[in-house]
């Protein structure tokens, strides 16, 4: 795993040369009724040619913003050249969980996360409009909003990934607003039971999807992570699952960005 970082950061410094642009767009939800923001990095050659490029959705965790891999990974840029491909950063709101709220009819960001800003940047950017040209990632909360989103919508993304994801929140119900999204625990556990991504791995045939999950071995979700590769195991759901040394910290997701983005360039290819 070293030899591979090492050649993807060689990759990255042959590309430094080239410069990506890094936009901040508004995309208008209509299921919300409002906009929000979204950075977009297109490779230093979408702006001279007519070539068309994959994308990969990245979500941020709870608390974050469209921002944050920007700021906190600003080398994510070089990505996009050395690869060439399209990445974006939606906002996905201070705590949605990337659901449709069953108890907040203004929080619909599986409809917007998951349909509206695809559709967006399709008619936007020179794409690759299919399921095998896109994927779908993120840390914690967006880690979890990834794989529900791609398991959901199998129509529009093709691979997958989670970092440190909180892929099961049933055992945290007094955590990270989940509440205000779902109704508490106690009066509303189908609506838990019904939105959490080890619900979901019915949906999934073997190889339906190309999924990747990442997770350090003393992030406080480790063992939801763990729990979701046995049963995906048990099931025959065909993934590539990581555990290494770290929490749940942008230490960790500044190396593990790398690799899955590698993984999504692979599966691109």
């Amino acid at each position: 795993m070293k030899y591979l970082l090492g050649s993807m950061l060689l990759l990255l410094g042959f590309f430094r040369a080239n410069a990506a642009q890094v936009d901040t767009v508004t995309i208008f939800s209509k299921a919300m009724h409002k906009s929000l923001k979204c950075v977009v990095i297109t490779p230093d050659s979408h702006k001279d040619n007519q070539q068309q490029y994959p994308v990969v959705y990245i979500l941020h965790g709870y608390s974050g913003n469209y921002a944050d891999y920007v700021r906190k990974i600003p080398a994510i840029a070089a990505v996009a050249d050395a690869y060439q491909m399209i990445l974006v950063f939606p906002d996905g709101g201070y705590s949605s969980w990337y659901l449709d709220s069953p108890v907040d009819s203004g929080i619909r960001f599986e409809t917007y996360v998951g349909t509206e800003i695809p559709a967006y940047i399709d008619e936007h950017y020179r794409t690759m409009p299919s399921r095998e040209h896109r994927a779908i990632t993120g840390l914690s909360m967006g880690g979890h909003g990834a794989l529900y989103l791609a398991i959901r919508h199998q129509e529009t993304f093709g691979a997958a990934g989670s970092m440190s994801g909180g892929v099961d929140f049933r055992p945290f119900p007094n955590n990270w607003d989940i509440a205000k999204r779902l109704g508490t625990f106690k009066e509303n556990s189908g609506n838990w039971d019904q939105n959490v991504v080890v619900n979901q791995l019915s949906r999934l045939k073997n190889d339906s999807l190309s999924i990747i999950i990442d997770c350090g071995v003393k992030d406080f979700f480790i063992d939801v992570n763990r729990q979701l590769h046995q049963q995906m195991l048990e099931q025959g759901i065909s993934h590539d699952y990581i555990e290494r040394a770290g929490a749940h910290t942008w230490d960790y997701w500044s190396n593990a960005i790398m690799y899955q983005l590698f993984y999504f360039h692979r599966f691109f290819k």
